[in-house]
């Protein structure tokens, strides 16, 4: 399923996304990937994007990938972990890929077996040269905005 557009109206009015200037490229089968041009007023004291912007990228590239699965949901993120490997600079990219484990329970969650699940996110962040600059993971409890 494509939801790129469903994925890019919920994702682009967040301030925190607004604000680093975050894009939704694609959402689309449980693949989320999201872009921005790492904006100089939030760098950190190397000239790399801080690390407030890249767990943005991180939690945004996650709930679009869920998005990607299914839309109706009320996402809360419970914790959250980052490695940096590499200054983050210019154009980033931000990709997860939903695993089987977060497939399933998102499909549980839509056929209403369950009113809530517990999943895991995890993306990599790649400059515009395509080199990994983070690696990051999101916990999420989520449930069905639908009506029971």
């Amino acid at each position: 399923m494509d939801a790129t557009d469903v994925a890019r109206d919920l994702l682009s009015p967040i301030p925190a996304h607004e604000t680093t200037g975050l894009s939704v490229v694609s959402a689309s089968d449980g693949v989320g990937v999201v872009a921005m041009d790492a904006p100089p007023a939030l760098a950190n004291v190397i000239g790399s994007l801080h690390s407030s912007g890249l767990i943005t990228l991180i939690d945004a590239a996650g709930l679009a990938a869920i998005i990607a699965v299914y839309p109706d949901i009320i996402p809360l993120g419970s914790a959250a972990t980052l490695r940096f490997l590499s200054p983050a600079r210019g154009r980033l990219i931000a990709t997860c890929s939903l695993d089987t484990h977060a497939r399933d329970q998102l499909a549980a969650l839509a056929a209403r077996a369950t009113p809530k699940i517990k999943i895991k996110t995890a993306a990599d962040v790649r400059d515009e040269h395509g080199t990994l600059v983070c690696q990051g993971t999101f916990d999420w409890s989520v449930r069905s905005s639908r009506a029971a």
